[in-house]
């Protein structure tokens, strides 16, 4: 299999669609689409290193009694001759089962409504965001084909006989402060 045929190519890449694979029908961004929350700085006007453990901390709720919360950090570059429209640089994802909150087992189902304290905890990583580069948060509930799809019903998975869509609003307000936490590093000149 070439790398053009790959479902998730290796390494970091830029978050397009890809016409053809897995039933994407352009080539948009992913941060055009409708199921994707986007947090973007503006371009940055210094270099900044982040080093070490990353954990996105989600206030949110849903209409079912189950669902998944992904989250992306991104690097975005500015647009350039070899990417026009800039490249998005995915640097390190994760994903929570909700269900799975606070410990693997037993499952712990969600009350339709309620708003939870999420911590998504993703793996270390180490980059320089470069001046003139925006960094990216992008949150949304699935990341497919990375991770198998959760059908948002509580059933068991990988046996459920039924799907449904969930809406799962997000809060990020003075009481409910969502955000990730980056381990910047200080530069000292």
């Amino acid at each position: 299999m070439s790398a053009a045929e790959e479902v998730i190519p290796g390494g970091g890449y830029n978050q397009v669609c890809h016409p053809g694979i897995l039933g994407a029908k352009d080539s948009l961004p992913l941060a055009a689409r409708h199921d994707v929350c986007v947090f973007q700085t503006e371009p940055l006007d210094a270099d900044i290193e982040v080093v070490g453990p990353l954990e996105m901390v989600l206030y949110a709720s849903t209409d079912g009694p189950d669902t998944d919360f992904t989250v992306k950090l991104l690097d975005c570059y500015p647009p350039n001759e070899d990417y026009p429209a800039g490249y998005a640089l995915n640097i390190q994802d994760a994903i929570l089962r909700a269900r799975y909150r606070n410990r693997r087992e037993p499952p712990e189902f969600l009350e339709p409504g309620k708003v939870y304290e999420f911590r998504i905890t993703m793996f270390p990583t180490a980059n320089v965001f470069k001046r003139g580069h925006r960094i990216r948060v992008d949150i949304s509930s699935s990341n497919f084909p990375r991770f198998d799809v959760n059908p948002n019903t509580g059933e068991p998975l990988m046996a459920n006989g039924l799907t449904r869509v969930a809406a799962n609003p997000l809060y990020h307000d003075p009481s409910r402060p969502s955000h990730m936490l980056l381990p910047v590093i200080e530069r000292h000149s």
